[in-house]
C-alpha cells in the first residue's frame, strides 16, 4: 500500500477522491456526521451525496478528527469554505503530514483569504497546494475520462502528488501557479451562477457563450492582478473548469443559477439541501478582492446583487447589456 492519506470532508467530491485513491493508498475519510461515517463503513454507500453508488470497502470513515489524522502522511481538505477554519482549529496538523492539498473552491468570507492561505495560517505545513479542474464528481465516479491540475510550487512534491492522484481515467497535470489556479476555481463558481441565470431566463447558446467568454476575461484580469499567470486561465484550472461548471446540470452553481433565472429565491432553492453552491458565498469575497485591486468585475457584481442584494436576474442581465461599449481586450 502507498501513502496513508486523510481526507477531511465526506461530501460528494471528498468521497469521490477517497474512492479514486483507495485502490493504491490507505484512506481515512473524516465525516462531520457520525451517521454518514457509519453508513460508509457498514453499507459502503453515501446516499446523502452520492446516491446508491457502492464505495470501496477499504475506505475507513470516522467522525473523529483525531482518528482520521492518526499516522497520515498527506492531508486532503474537502470541506466547504465556510467550515475550513473551524475544522482545522479543532486539531493540530500531524507532524509527519508535511503535505496538505485543498479540494475546496471558495474564499473565506470577511478575510477574503484563499483556502491555501487559511491552511498556511492555521497549520503551517511545509508544502500546501490544491487539486483543481473540471471535476464533476458523478462523471468521475463512473470512470469517464477527464483531467485535473495539481498546483504546487515545489516541482518534486508536485510530481509525487501527480502520481498519487493519477488514475487510468483521471490525467493529472502539474502547475506551479497556486494563486492563478485557486482564483480560477473560486471565480468560476460565481460565473456559473450568472450563466445559469441566463439559461433560466430562457436565453440561448449565444447568450451563454458570450457570458462564458466575458467571465473568463474577468477571471483572468482578477487572477493576474493577484499574481496568477496568464496561461493558467486558458488551461484546465481556468477555461476547462469554467466550461464544465457553467454548462452542466450536474453543477450545483449552474443549477442554482437556472433556478434563480426561473424566478425562485435563494432561500427556496437551498432550503433543506446539504449540497453547497460555493458561488453564493464566494461572490462577496471575490467582489471584495476585485475592489481592493481596482479590477472591474461586472458579472461578479451582478451575481452579488442577485444573491445578496435583492436584484432580479433579468434586471442584472439588462445592466450588463447596457454597459458602455469598449474594446474587447481592454484591461478594464
Amino acid at each position: 500500500m502507498g501513502e496513508h492519506i486523510a481526507i477531511l470532508g465526506a461530501g460528494s467530491w471528498g468521497t469521490t477522491v477517497a474512492t479514486l485513491l483507495s485502490g493504491q493508498h490507505e484512506i481515512s475519510l473524516w465525516a462531520r456526521d457520525e451517521s454518514i461515517a457509519r453508513e460508509i463503513n457498514e453499507l459502503h454507500t453515501n446516499h446523502t451525496y452520492l446516491g446508491s453508488h457502492v464505495l470501496p470497502v477499504s475506505i475507513r470513515a470516522t467522525s473523529s478528527l483525531e482518528s482520521a489524522l492518526e499516522d497520515v502522511s498527506v492531508v486532503v481538505i474537502a470541506i466547504p469554505s465556510h467550515g475550513v477554519r473551524s475544522v482545522l482549529e479543532q486539531c493540530l496538523r500531524p507532524a509527519q503530514a508535511e503535505v496538505v492539498i485543498s479540494l475546496t473552491k471558495g474564499l473565506e468570507e470577511r478575510s477574503n483569504l484563499r483556502m491555501t492561505e487559511v491552511i498556511e495560517e492555521i497549520w503551517s505545513p511545509e508544502f500546501v497546494g490544491l487539486l483543481t479542474g473540471p471535476n464533476l464528481a458523478s462523471e468521475i465516479l463512473l470512470g469517464q475520462p477527464t483531467a485535473s491540475v495539481v498546483a504546487m510550487e515545489d516541482a518534486v512534491v508536485a510530481r509525487h502528488l501527480q502520481e498519487i492522484f493519477s488514475t487510468p481515467a483521471l490525467r493529472i497535470y502539474t502547475n506551479p501557479d497556486i494563486v492563478g489556479c485557486e482564483i480560477a476555481g473560486v471565480a468560476k463558481n460565481v460565473m456559473a451562477i450568472a450563466i445559469g441565470m441566463a439559461s433560466g431566463l430562457g436565453f440561448g447558446d449565444n447568450t451563454r457563450a458570450t457570458l462564458m467568454t466575458r467571465s473568463l476575461a474577468e477571471i483572468s484580469r482578477l487572477g493576474q492582478a493577484l499574481g496568477g499567470q496568464r496561461q493558467t486561465f486558458s488551461g484546465l484550472a481556468g477555461l476547462g473548469d469554467l466550461v464544465a461548471t457553467s454548462s452542466s446540470s450536474k453543477s450545483r452553481n449552474f443549477s442554482l443559477g437556472c433556478a434563480l433565472g426561473e424566478g425562485r429565491s435563494i432561500e427556496e432553492i437551498t432550503r433543506g439541501s446539504r449540497m453547497v453552491a460555493e458561488g453564493v458565498r464566494s461572490c462577496r469575497p471575490v467582489a471584495g478582492l476585485a475592489d481592493q485591486h481596482l479590477i472591474d468585475v461586472p458579472i461578479v457584481k451582478e451575481v452579488l446583487a442577485v444573491c445578496h442584494g435583492g436584484s432580479s436576474p433579468r434586471d442584472s442581465m439588462l445592466r450588463l447589456m447596457s454597459r458602455v461599449a469598449k474594446s474587447e481586450f481592454d484591461d478594464q
